[in-house]
């Protein structure tokens, strides 16, 4: 977006000493008016590619300027695309246009689209002194292949910084996971008190996801505070961000709120995120009459719509209803499924216990099944303790991704299940042997907008003790109550006492005792985990809410578990 707005800035003639000619200014216009037309899929008028229309240029006989090659570079955006990016480059050298700012800025960004990243750097290095918009361009680059480190070194020596970049390097933090950091960058960028740095709606939409993805609800409050302060346009783009963040964030009324308060000219994708959003907290029966209601109001459901559909279905176990949706999404729609639906379809019927229903769909599937396929056909035969589909789904998942640690735990989970001791230890062995180690559990709880992060029997916080004495007489009031620790699934090489204890240290214990020792009575205590929350804790949690009289709200890896008065919203269904 950035190349286009100064590409678009180029033809008004005030901005240059020196005019194009009409017959290259024709040219220029049809080219950028293809590429245009190429990135709205409008067919019409696509048929041309912009790269015709530059060799008919060339083949009438007229020069090309500085104003061809910025646009037509724009229509090289992916690997299969980079020889005749190369091509062109050559061109422009022949013609001994690479010296020019906004050539120089769109050769960078083209070697970025077209994946390599050593050509971008190498035109970068050879740019005597880098503009602004080179800079930027290069960092972009990096962020687009995951370099966040590289990104962030030429970040830091960049001489002047603009809105873009920040903005860039926020998103790119983002991206690569490292939403802390995104934080972080966001807070130093405000700190300048700048109006050139002033965030814009790309910067706060980066802010928000990050908020999302943490669960950082008090942080996302803040950034929506700030959007309304800072007079930062309210459209659709900032509307469908903050209805994700609440959403994920686990005040799905709030998610509401901002749909509801959209307006009439919402588009598919805030229909689409707000049905996610229901769906993600359990809410089939609402995440049905939305798409009714979104039907009626003449906005066309895609892809994205039905994956939060049949993902309702998929939490509230509504198996019929899922295979009626996924008929209509191309019966009715149009819509071929991509692998994700089928994914869904197969986590559906495998969590229902269908598993030849769910084995019947993936040998089905037009295309390979991928580790969200397998894995979901994991998940539902561990569910339903079916050994021989079990070590059927491992056996692909481990073809797929040899390292995945997620797969063996399950699959060791099943057998100690079963009390199979020797299975569990040859698949810990297994483990051992490959170098594959256990994805720790991780809770993250944020109070008073600060995110505090445990792991199990973590003793790392400053105020650990009394965190710990707070576990110990929560377990004590949990005991007196009739509980009991569901050590099925722990290490075998523990006694029954050492499972209960290390039951007890799971990080999810530790966020809910933090939790009490730092919030006052009454108020609910929002935790996100990592991994999918166990057995135990999720009895223990609900025995805590009524013992204590406290809602707790866990989004684990899966789905959101709304805990109040002994019950929890998922139903013991997950």
């Amino acid at each position: 977006m950035r190349v286009s707005a100064k590409l678009v800035s180029l033809t008004h003639p005030s901005l240059h000493l020196s005019h194009p000619s009409i017959d290259s200014f024709t040219w220029n216009t049809l080219i950028r008016a293809h590429v245009r037309a190429q990135s709205w899929d409008r067919p019409t008028v696509s048929a041309v590619s912009p790269l015709s229309v530059y060799l008919r240029m060339r083949c009438h006989g007229v020069e090309p300027d500085f104003h061809t090659f910025p646009f037509l570079l724009q229509s090289f955006d992916s690997l299969s695309h980079l020889q005749l990016g190369r091509q062109v480059h050559a061109h422009i050298l022949c013609l001994g246009l690479d010296c020019d700012p906004f050539i120089q800025t769109s050769l960078i960004s083209m070697y970025s689209c077209c994946g390599d990243s050593n050509s971008a750097h190498q035109v970068f290095d050879e740019i005597p002194h880098p503009d602004l918009p080179s800079w930027n361009s290069i960092i972009a680059s990096n962020v687009n292949i995951g370099l966040i480190g590289t990104a962030r070194q030429i970040f830091d020596k960049m001489p002047q910084r603009n809105v873009i970049s920040w903005s860039c390097m926020i998103n790119g933090y983002m991206r690569c996971g490292e939403y802390i950091k995104a934080l972080s960058l966001f807070r130093e960028m405000q700190s300048l008190e700048s109006d050139i740095v002033r965030p814009n709606e790309f910067t706060m939409s980066s802010v928000l996801s990050a908020c999302g993805r943490l669960g950082a609800l008090e942080h996302g409050k803040w950034a929506h505070a700030y959007i309304d302060k800072c007079r930062i346009g309210m459209n659709l783009v900032l509307g469908t961000s903050l209805i994700d963040m609440y959403a994920k964030c686990g005040s799905i009324e709030k998610a509401r709120w901002v749909f509801d308060n959209l307006g009439p000219d919402k588009d598919v994708m805030a229909w689409s995120v707000m049905i996610s959003g229901l769906a993600m907290h359990g809410l089939g029966d609402e995440c049905f009459a939305l798409f009714s209601k979104m039907q009626d109001q003449g906005v066309r459901p895609n892809d994205v719509t039905f994956l939060g559909i049949l993902c309702a279905c998929v939490h509230g176990g509504l198996v019929s209803e899922g295979k009626a949706y996924f008929k209509r999404m191309s019966e009715e729609f149009g819509i071929t499924p991509l692998i994700q639906h089928y994914s869904c379809i197969v986590d559906l019927y495998g969590r229902a216990g269908l598993i030849d229903e769910a084995l019947n769909v993936i040998k089905s599937m037009p295309m390979k099944p991928d580790v969200l396929v397998w894995g979901a056909l994991l998940s539902g035969s561990r569910m339903h303790s079916n050994i021989k589909t079990c070590e059927l789904a491992l056996k692909q998942l481990m073809k797929l991704e040899p390292t995945n640690s997620g797969a063996y735990v399950l699959l060791s989970n099943v057998y100690a299940k079963m009390g199979w001791w020797e299975d569990v230890r040859y698949v810990r062995d297994q483990m051992e042997a490959k170098g594959i180690k256990k994805l720790p559990g991780c809770s993250l709880v944020e109070v008073g907008g600060i995110l505090h992060e445990f792991l199990v029997g973590d003793e790392s916080h400053p105020e650990a003790r009394e965190i710990y004495l707070m576990l110990e007489e929560m377990m004590k009031r949990l005991k007196v109550e009739g509980y009991v620790g569901h050590t099925g699934e722990v290490l075998l090489d523990l006694d029954e006492e050492g499972r209960e204890l290390a039951l007890s240290f799971h990080s999810e214990k530790l966020a809910v005792a933090f939790g009490f020792l730092k919030t006052s009575p009454g108020t609910p205590i929002r935790i996100v985990k990592n991994l999918r929350i166990c057995s135990d804790c999720h009895d223990a949690i609900k025995m805590i809410t009524r013992i204590f009289c406290r809602e707790i709200i866990v989004r684990d890896c899966n789905r959101f578990h709304h805990f109040a008065h002994g019950l929890c919203s998922c139903k013991d269904y997950w």
